[in-house]
């Protein structure tokens, strides 16, 4: 702990020293509503996070990173790799990845977004795809001059020297003495710019094949907005024969039937009106009790819910899993376990709650030997 805190401390004492320094060179106004800090935001390794934050953060705290750098270089008394950093920083080959990862992840940063939201519009997730892959294509073919020319500027605004693109370097992993040698140009061009672009493209297509790609269109056709004016029967039947194994021969032979049905019931049914998103429409089916009447139409709905593109809920539910069960709770009973994870799921909700009507109840659920205390952080009453 002792540790920690002295880290800390000196953290603290570098930002101190290098605010002080901004403000005495005349880098930083000391005018009131001024040096509202903006700070770098933590590259964390997961699925649900984005390393374009932190570039974007970066690329514009630029000058005052290499000054802490310095900073925690001059200051010594621990071990670091603050000097390697800068050398690392400063040079033409960090700038151009960097202005390309920008470029990638600003491309997307949208689609990302939009598949981990809860509420996925299937519809809209379609057209970023097709809008991304349109993009990295064009990038591609087109995209090299602006990108170089923004590292170059980039370069030039901050001190960095340029390396001359003619001049001849080493194969990665050979010896310039046998011969293998290209130029700087094709190795940030060919090396990084294309090698980068032809395996994103590649894990798109990978991960939105054509059979994929139909099977979100005729998803696409349950979307509830606007009285379902995207219904297609044709392609909601596609999907029975899709998922042959769920449906059964007489299913897939009464399902058009069913969904024609379907479609003039919930356009003239008024509870269906405000229903935006699949996961809505699943809910007033329910609550509605129109998944009896229309049990083949409502599988299809759930399966709608199960698809990769629309399941990051449920996925964000199992990294959940590994914050509440721990080392120091491995051994936590699976009653105790769901608890937790509706808790933490559904924080947000559970936020919202009165804490005297919880406590009021937990307090009436069995007589007790003494009533629960007062709460008084929150000024709240008697339970």
């Amino acid at each position: 702990m002792r540790g920690e805190f002295n880290g800390l401390q000196r953290i603290e004492n570098w930002r101190g020293i290098y605010r002080k320094w901004s403000i005495e060179t005349g880098k930083v106004s000391t005018e009131r509503g001024l040096n509202q800090e903006t700070i770098l935001a933590r590259p964390e390794d997961t699925r649900w996070g984005s390393h374009h934050v932190t570039l974007v953060r970066l690329s514009q705290m630029w000058d005052s990173v290499i000054k802490v750098l310095q900073i925690v270089h001059e200051d010594g008394r621990v071990p670091n790799q603050a000097a390697g950093l800068i050398q690392k920083m400063e040079c033409f080959e960090f700038v151009f990845i960097m202005v390309l990862m920008l470029k990638v992840l600003g491309i997307t940063n949208e689609l990302s977004r939009a598949l981990q939201t809860k509420g996925l519009n299937i519809v809209n997730a379609l057209e970023l795809i097709h809008d991304v892959k349109a993009q990295f294509n064009t990038m591609r073919e087109s995209g090299w001059d602006n990108l170089f020319d923004e590292a170059r500027q980039f370069c030039d605004l901050n001190g960095i020297p340029i390396p001359n693109m003619a001049e001849e370097i080493p194969v990665r992993g050979c010896s310039r003495r046998d011969g293998f040698t290209i130029t700087n140009l094709h190795h940030y061009r060919v090396g990084i710019f294309y090698v980068v672009l032809d395996k994103i493209c590649a894990e798109m297509n990978h991960r939105f094949t054509e059979p994929t790609m139909e099977l979100l269109m005729c998803f696409s056709c349950l979307d509830p907005t606007n009285s379902l004016s995207s219904f297609d029967v044709n392609s909601c039947a596609r999907l029975a024969e899709i998922y042959a194994e769920d449906f059964s021969n007489h299913d897939r032979g009464v399902i058009r039937g069913q969904l024609e049905t379907y479609i003039l019931h919930v356009r003239r049914h008024a509870a269906f009106a405000n229903c935006k998103y699949i996961e809505s429409l699943s809910q007033k089916m329910v609550e509605t009790e129109k998944h009896l009447f229309f049990p083949l139409v409502y599988k299809l709905i759930e399966l709608a819910l199960l698809v990769p593109v629309s399941a990051a809920t449920v996925e964000r539910a199992f990294s959940c899993m590994k914050t509440i069960k721990s080392k120091s709770r491995n051994r936590i009973a699976d009653d105790w376990f769901n608890n937790f994870m509706i808790c933490y799921i559904e924080r947000e909700l559970f936020n919202s709650l009165d804490e005297t009507t919880i406590i009021r109840r937990f307090q009436n659920l069995k007589s007790r030997k003494m009533q629960l205390p007062r709460n008084h952080a929150h000024g709240r009453g008697h339970p």
